[in-house]
């Protein structure tokens, strides 16, 4: 996925921008409102961490403005703000979850994959693909009955699949889920994943749509 993280705690803010690169996913830091907006503005995220005060302004006007627009990019609250009050005026204002500071990032990671698979249309986490079984939980892939390991990129990049399952999917679609601003990416790196994805899930589960993509092949 690739995330935008609204945050203006320093440490607060590394910490969750780091673990979520680690499982993979391309993140985008903005401290400011400003700056949020100006990536909003560029960059088609799959998922927003908005924080509810910030140096110039209050998070959920930020995110009024969002649904007032029609964006349903999934939002998740961070807060220090544990009233029920708050919980019901940002699930209210249009937010699909709620996470009260401090939290564990374990959870974070949960929760971030519950609320993308809701809008893929998967809420199940396991999916099959003929001999292919793979839990998007617990990020666990069998085939054949024997489980597979994945890096975190190469969940990344299958996790752009099981999203859109019926839909050819653009090398830069699965760059930007890979890699946030800033970063270098060899021209090659989109297919040494897929080529790795085949090797391990199957060379006929993945199908090359000339000038276009890849797909998920149906079973």
């Amino acid at each position: 996925m690739r995330v935008l993280l609204i945050e203006d705690d320093d440490v607060l803010g590394e910490a969750v921008r780091d673990h979520i690169a680690a499982d993979g996913h391309a993140v985008d830091w903005s401290t400011t409102l400003v700056d949020a907006r100006d990536h909003l503005d560029v960059v088609p995220y799959d998922l927003i961490l908005l924080d509810l005060h910030l140096p110039d302004g209050k998070g959920l006007e930020l995110l009024r403005t969002l649904r007032r627009q029609g964006s349903e990019t999934p939002v998740v609250i961070l807060t220090a703000r544990d009233q029920l009050s708050d919980r019901i005026e940002g699930l209210n204002s249009g937010a699909d979850d709620y996470l009260v500071k401090p939290f564990d990032l374990g959870e974070l990671s949960a929760r971030l994959a519950a609320v993308a698979r809701r809008y893929a249309g998967r809420p199940n986490p396991l999916v099959r693909l003929g001999p292919v079984e793979i839990d998007q939980a617990r990020r666990h892939v069998r085939v054949d009955g024997v489980e597979t390991a994945l890096t975190a990129r190469e969940w990344a990049v299958l996790e752009q699949f099981l999203r859109r399952p019926d839909a050819t999917i653009g090398k830069d679609q699965i760059e930007d889920a890979l890699y946030a601003f800033g970063a270098e990416i060899e021209s090659n790196t989109v297919e040494v994943y897929v080529s790795r994805l085949r090797r391990k899930i199957g060379r006929e589960a993945i199908t090359t749509v000339r000038g276009l993509g890849y797909r998920l092949t149906p079973r």
